[in-house]
């Protein structure tokens, strides 16, 4: 039986990324979020204007979104309530966040260059996104109390990096039985459970989603 309901968020489980950037001086800068959706190799992700991933993403438009399995939910879980901005914005104050200048360090994770953008990637994430920013959208800007407080942005896949143990016999196709992405669900970390039904998607190939922008990195590496 279903009753009206207003809960405070409407997190209803979505991947974890921890999305590096670089700071004015030339550090990195490394931030878990889990508001982000695919289409084809571009994807949305959302951040408070406050953040200090959101000032690095409309300063350099670069970005690389490194996608934790369950593995890695201790070193996300470090990093939860820290952030690169300084002084700490008051609205996170009041969540606890504090400041933390090596994102790294303080979560044991470990740099790795990247070809097309300047971040660097995470190295013990199983899934590495170089991306750039195409669009930059405010949201809610019809609402005079939510706008300017979270922005948008539209990033492009420029290139993907697969970790050997969740490709299946074809290195450019995913093994979604072998891949286990730590999933936030109401504020809590989960992980997937094993498949419980065939799908009939399943059989349409997947290179009939195929979008332009897949070929246009290809022919980028040339």
């Amino acid at each position: 039986m279903h009753t009206v309901a207003h809960p405070s968020i409407l997190y209803f489980g979505t991947p974890v990324v921890i999305v590096s950037t670089m700071n004015e001086n030339n550090t990195a800068n490394l931030a878990p979020i889990s508001s982000v959706f695919w289409l084809g190799w571009r994807c949305m992700i959302g951040l408070a204007a406050s953040s200090k991933t959101t000032a690095n993403l409309i300063r350099t438009k670069q970005c690389v979104l490194n996608m934790p399995s369950v593995n890695q939910v201790a070193a996300v879980n470090r990093l939860a309530r820290t952030t690169g901005s300084f002084p700490v914005p008051q609205g996170k104050i009041q969540k606890g966040y504090r400041h933390e200048p090596d994102k790294f360090a303080i979560a044991g994770l470990t740099g790795q260059d990247s070809h097309f953008v300047k971040p660097p990637r995470v190295k013990e994430c199983p899934i590495q996104l170089e991306a750039v920013v195409e669009g930059i959208h405010e949201f809610a800007q019809n609402d005079p109390e939510m706008k300017g407080k979270i922005i948008t942005f539209e990033l492009v896949i420029k290139q993907v990096y697969l970790d050997e143990s969740i490709q299946k016999a074809n290195p450019d196709k995913v093994d979604p039985d072998k891949w286990r992405p730590l999933i936030m669900s109401f504020q809590e970390f989960y992980g997937l459970g094993e498949r419980v039904h065939e799908s009939d998607l399943a059989k349409i190939d997947e290179q009939l989603y195929q979008t332009p922008d897949r070929e246009m990195a290809r022919q980028s590496l040339v």
